[in-house]
This record gives C-alpha cells, structure tokens and sequence, in this order.
C-alpha cells in the first residue's frame, strides 16, 4: 500500500467517525464542530482526486463561511437539548432501517459502479488551431461555465443562500420574555402627558399627637 491510498484510508475513517458524531453529539454545538472537522476530511479526499478547485472552494465557502455562520446561530439560539431529543429512541429503529438501506446503496454504487473505470488525470496543456502547446487551467475553465452556461443557476443558489442568513438573523431576533427592549415605534409616538399622570388626592393625614398633648398642658 502506497502513501496516497494510506492517506486516502485515514482520512475516510476520521471522516465516517466525525458524520457519526454529528447525529449522535448530545450538544448542538458539538455535532458542528464536527461537521467542519468532516468537511475538512471531505476536502483533502478531493485534494487526493485531483480536484483542488472543489477542495478550497469547500474549505474557503463551507468551512470558512456557512459552518461558521451556523456555529453562531446554533450558540445564539439557546436550544434546549431535553425538548429536541424526547422521542429519539423512539424513533431511532426507522431511522437505523432507513440508514441501513442508504449504506446498502452506496456500497453497491462504490463497489460496482466504478469498476473498470480509469484514474482521472488531470489536464495540464491542450494544442490550439495552429498546433501550439497551450497552458490549460481547470480553475478558469471551471470559472467560464460557472459565468456563461450555469450564470442562472449560480445566481440562484447566491439568492437562496442570502434568504437563509437573513432568516436565521431574524431567528436571533424573535420576541422572547427575558428581553426587556422597548420598540422603536412606541418611543417615537411617546407623548409628554403619556410620561408624568398627575392625580389629585384628598389629605388624610391625622394631627400630631405631640400638638394635643401641648394644648393639655396650657389648659392645666
């Protein structure tokens, strides 16, 4: 076994124990960071295959921007982890079955899918018209169909994603009790008679003692 399919082994194991740990981590914030941890064993796989544009656009776009941002919101939530777990054993037998069958599928599409097939090598020049040797960029030829055939499906999926951080910022800010804020509209509506309510009020103080005990004495 070379170094390539050694690495290639680590890393496919540190990546199956960190999906794992993302279903079965009791703290939310746990089952993120394990999923950056994934990800990050997803992009070096991708680095083994050739791939370094899909490998930093994972760890630059994922890693460095959406985990993070749900690491935020997963911290800002304050999601309590007794209310989303009750029932989990409950219906953890379905959800085993259901695994188990998507196992099943994937091992019969790596097993018998692939087969016969050659390694992908990368492109490194191409001959233009004239019969030159021309350097080939898979990055900028990747980069033109993103720009030129997908331009609609890219914009899309960056209006998608703009929804998505726009709702989970308005989910950090529903109305809770504990939050003693006061609303913008009623502060500029606010009246000087609305502040300050003068009641008028009958005296119902008694007299001093000492003064009846002074006018006893004068009589004496």
């Amino acid at each position: 076994m070379d170094a390539k399919t050694g690495f290639f082994y680590l890393f496919s194991a540190v990546l199956l124990f960190a999906a794992f740990r993302v279903i079965t981590a009791r703290n939310p914030v746990h089952a993120v960071l394990n999923l950056i941890l994934a990800f990050s064993q997803a992009a070096a796989i991708w680095l083994l295959l050739k791939a370094e544009f899909l490998a930093i656009a994972l760890v630059l776009v994922y890693l460095g921007a959406v985990l993070v941002l749900f690491l935020f919101v997963v911290m800002m939530l304050d999601i309590r982890i007794d209310t989303v777990r009750r029932g989990f054993w409950r219906h953890f037998p379905l959800a085993a079955l259901i695994g188990a069958v998507i196992t099943f599928e994937m091992a019969l599409v790596v097993m018998g899918g692939f087969s016969g097939m050659d390694e992908p090598k990368p492109v490194a020049e191409l001959l233009n018209a004239a019969g030159q040797v021309v350097p080939y960029s898979n990055t900028q030829a990747l980069g033109k169909l993103l720009y030129t055939q997908y331009l609609y499906p890219v914009e899309i999926a960056s209006v998608i994603l703009l929804v998505a951080m726009i709702t989970a910022i308005a989910l950090t800010l529903r109305k809770r009790k504990d939050n003693k804020a006061i609303s913008v509209s009623l502060q500029v509506r606010v009246r000087a008679e609305d502040r300050l309510t003068m009641v008028k009020m009958p005296s119902t103080q008694a007299p001093a003692p000492v003064e009846e005990t002074v006018v006893e004495e004068k009589k004496a």
